[in-house]
């Protein structure tokens, strides 16, 4: 766990008592300061209460005059669509706001750093889609490679649940939205911006408020290398904006659909060919087709972008290539989950929104595609633009008849997973590709993705089984 600096005998009050709350109260508690903990939910507060931990029994009302700091959870809005009481309470009476991810980098650097031969690196990615892939990688190369390297924020363990950094180590941050919008302090070596489109649109009121949620990584952060994803307009922008000029080594573009040989460092995708552009000269050429753990755009993206963190930590080309080819891949993103009678499963459950499902059906061929499920804003008729490859969608969900009507290629109102499974398996024939890629959130039917993609395999496996008990007599 992380020491907090300067939190000795101050009074926080953590709101929200999810994984980064509760670990934000646990470590201030630990670096002696006096922490106040509320959530909404009252089992949360009795989980709490039982680790130990200070929580007011009742609706709270603070001594706001006594407080010296607000730290929230990122599920607990602060201002887009209402911000919480609590939070609004905490504003008018000008207490100041954090978060864990602030906390962290508050408290990172330490004086133990002085007596380190190479001090400790943060690589920090946010982005649209990708991030939790790019950073799953990262770890993975720098562990391949022998560097002792934790992984954590949005994804595996909290900021402040990691263990002090020791020499020359390499801490990976996958960052939200609603984790870059509220720190207050963010100051990572490296940053990475996979991708932009529109997400939690709601919570940041409007796609100009999740830009500039972003974009604090980058602008306030002021990373020593800043790696932008520039397929769309967003990352185009953000590069040229954080550019002192056009040969500003700092800023590494980063393109999965067009050449980037302007700028004096760009990585970019050629024919599939991973390419490092550098001072006027193609430096390196990589051919990701050989790669089996890499399938269509967004794979490619997600490697270009882990690639470019690598350089500019200085390591060499052929030892990140090799180190990429043991990498497995995330579940729920693109993970091919079983192969039948030569016909492939795919599990992109991670696919909550039309841009990420359109990378996913611009990588396979003859494709079974089962969607549908909480449509966020636009729908999914902009899908339609790539469905050419999908043989038959298969929709599921509480909005399934909504979506259906959205889709101009064939499509059947399926309503539940099973029934989804079941009818695409029927239809299937070998060289097809059953792809979850359901472009809509989870919520009308499941908790969150991953059960979404759980059931997804589950269903898979049963009807598996059953062909094989059925071809065993």
């Amino acid at each position: 766990m992380i020491k907090l600096q300067g939190s000795s005998n101050e009074n926080f009050v953590v709101l929200g008592l999810g994984r980064s709350g509760m670990t934000s109260a646990h470590a201030l508690n630990a670096s002696g300061a006096n922490v106040i903990c509320w959530d909404d939910d009252p089992k949360k507060r009795s989980l709490a209460s039982s680790q130990g931990l200070r929580v007011i029994g009742s609706v709270p009302d603070f001594d706001w005059e006594s407080i010296d700091r607000l730290i929230i959870s990122p599920g607990v809005p602060h201002h887009f669509p209402v911000p919480h009481p609590i939070v609004s309470a905490a504003v008018s009476a000008g207490v100041l706001i954090d978060n864990d991810v602030g906390l962290f980098f508050q408290s990172i650097a330490t004086m133990s750093w002085d007596k380190f031969s190479v001090r400790p690196r943060i690589v920090a990615v946010t982005g649209s889609n990708g991030k939790s892939t790019t950073a799953s990688l990262l770890h993975h190369i720098f562990s391949e490679l022998g560097y002792k390297s934790q992984l954590a924020g949005n994804i595996g363990r909290g900021v402040l649940d990691i263990d002090p950094p020791e020499n020359n180590e390499l801490i990976v941050l996958e960052l939200s939205s609603y984790q870059t919008e509220v720190a207050r302090i963010l100051s990572p070596d490296l940053a990475i911006f996979t991708n932009f489109s529109a997400d939690h649109l709601e919570r940041h009121g409007g796609i100009g408020g999740y830009l500039a949620a972003k974009r604090r990584l980058f602008t306030e952060g002021c990373p020593d290398y800043s790696i932008i994803g520039v397929d769309e307009l967003a990352g185009l922008n953000l590069a040229q904006q954080l550019s002192a000029s056009i040969g500003d080594e700092s800023i590494i573009r980063v393109s999965a659909t067009k050449q980037m040989r302007r700028f004096d460092w760009s990585i970019f995708l050629d024919a599939g060919y991973l390419v490092e552009h550098r001072k006027g000269k193609q430096i390196n050429s990589i051919d990701l087709k050989v790669f089996d753990n890499f399938v269509g755009l967004h794979s490619y993206q997600n490697a270009a972008s882990a690639y470019a963190a690598c350089r500019a930590l200085g390591l060499s080309p052929r030892k990140i290539i090799e180190a990429m080819k043991g990498f497995d891949g995330l579940a729920h993103r693109s993970q091919k989950i079983a192969m039948f009678n030569g016909i492939t499963f795919i599990n992109d459950s991670k696919a909550t929104n039309v841009e990420s499902a359109m990378m996913s059906l611009n990588a396979y061929e003859n494709i079974r595609w089962i969607c549908g499920g909480q449509q966020k804003d636009g729908g999914l008729s902009k899908l339609n633009s790539v469905t050419q490859k999908v043989r038959r969608a298969y929709i599921i969900g509480a909005e399934a008849e909504n979506i259906s009507k959205q889709l101009t290629c064939e499509n059947i109102v399926c309503g539940d997973m099973r029934q989804a499974v079941e009818c695409a398996v029927k239809d299937s024939e070998s060289g097809d590709v059953v792809l979850l890629a359901p472009a809509a959130s989870s919520f009308d039917q499941y908790d969150n993705f991953e059960r979404r993609g759980e059931d997804f395999a589950g269903q898979v496996e049963r009807i598996i089984n059953n062909l094989h008990e059925k071809t065993a007599y």
